[in-house]
């Protein structure tokens, strides 16, 4: 892959990725519309089980779809994990872009929001998915740019290791209020086994209390460890 179609690709999954982003935040909109009359915020209204299941669903399927964009746009695995990165943060980045420019909402970059469903609620201030979107783009294009050098770079396994426990230790940052909340008027068995009308109507008195900015650092440290310890690999590997 040369310098300009490099250029053409990046375009190109820009574009396909905005548009998502413009997607993505309509359904919200319709969604908030329905569920929210008065305006999105916390405590969250309750939510059917067939609606609960269509917004898992639909989550999951777009988790997929820009899955397929790395299949279709990478040459190797490295490039195809480097192209889902790079599509998820701008579909990600501009989702927020498109619900502030057409609701006004979020008002604030510290304004809490429902980050994904999945596998249990994840909440958290606005601007900590965008960081983690940046960390993701930087990534991508050191790998895209590194593998137009040399195609057989790979993501050594050390970084692997680091950026698979910094992204748990992100996922147990965004999940620690909420879970924490639930349970401590529950337990695990009590979900599994309660009836599900009883577990969401607990979830529906959550107000976000405080978000662990601990766990949230930390596991972006553990992650930009990761991607340095890439770059300085490849940087020794393309100086041979």
């Amino acid at each position: 892959m040369n310098s300009k179609s490099l250029k053409f690709y990046l375009i190109v999954v820009s574009i396909f990725s905005i548009a998502m982003g413009l997607l993505e935040s309509a359904v919200v909109i319709y969604m908030r519309e329905i569920l929210y009359p008065e305006g999105f915020g916390f405590p969250l209204s309750p939510v059917q089980p067939d609606l609960m299941l269509t917004e898992l669903l639909r989550e999951g399927a777009t988790i997929f779809m820009l899955l397929g964009i790395g299949f279709l746009t990478g040459r190797n695995t490295s490039e195809r994990f480097a192209w889902f990165l790079y599509s998820f943060a701008i579909w990600d980045i501009f989702y927020y872009v498109f619900l502030w420019l057409l609701t006004g909402w979020p008002p604030s970059l510290m304004t809490y929001d429902v980050l994904f469903l999945l596998p249990s609620t994840w909440i958290g201030p606005v601007i900590t998915p965008l960081i983690v979107s940046l960390t993701m783009i930087a990534f991508a294009l050191l790998i895209l740019v590194a593998n137009r050098q040399n195609e057989d770079i790979k993501i050594p396994g050390i970084s692997w290791l680091l950026l698979i426990t910094g992204s748990v230790i992100l996922i147990l940052g965004f999940i620690w209020d909420y879970s924490a909340f639930i349970m401590e008027s529950m337990t695990v068995r009590d979900i599994w086994t309660l009836p599900k009308e009883q577990v969401l109507k607990l979830a529906t008195q959550y107000i976000p209390r405080k978000f662990n900015w601990f766990l949230f650092i930390l596991g972006e440290l553990v992650i930009l460890s990761g991607i340095l310890y890439s770059y300085l690999r490849w940087q020794m590997k393309l100086s041979d």
